[in-house]
């Protein structure tokens, strides 16, 4: 974290520090959503104002936390605003590396179903499904009938293999 001001304009790697993010992810984001605008200065240099960092911090919330694509955040965004994607910032907190996340849930999965143990959720999940809309919890338990299903099915192969 940054020994700035809060109201002090950020460059594009201290912006990228503070929301968890590379800066590569930072110009990608700026030609999908119109709403995140950074001061360019002379020669191109983008500087982040300190609500342009919490707009950063609630759309990582939204596509990396939360699941969203870029198309759901974009109307996602459309929908609620700036402000109230900016204040999904106070309940996101960056992981230093969220492929590792995903790596992380890959494996206990593949474990689970391998050793018929229970998935248990990583990290932050129950909080996170507390914020889950209607629509997302029904995708996640159709989801998961159809994974329930799948296994099933494995089951009767391997048992008539056997």
């Amino acid at each position: 974290m940054s020994d700035k001001s809060p109201d002090a304009y950020r460059t594009i790697s201290e912006a990228g520090e503070e929301a968890g993010l590379p800066p590569h992810v930072l110009r990608f984001w700026e030609s999908k959503f119109a709403q995140l605008k950074p001061v360019k200065r002379a020669g191109g240099r983008r500087m982040y104002r300190r609500q342009d960092v919490q707009l950063l911090k609630g759309l990582r919330r939204l596509l990396y936390d939360d699941g969203y694509t870029i198309k759901g955040a974009q109307k996602y965004l459309r929908e609620h605003g700036v402000a109230s994607v900016a204040a999904l910032a106070e309940a996101s907190t960056p992981s230093p590396d969220p492929a590792q996340d995903i790596k992380t849930s890959k494996v206990a999965t593949q474990v689970a179903v391998q050793s018929d143990a229970p998935v248990t959720p990583h990290r932050d999940e129950p909080q996170q499904a507390a914020s889950l809309s209607g629509g997302q919890i029904d995708l996640a338990r159709s989801a998961l009938s159809r994974l329930e299903q799948a296994r099933a099915r494995l089951s009767e192969v391997l048992e008539k293999t056997a």
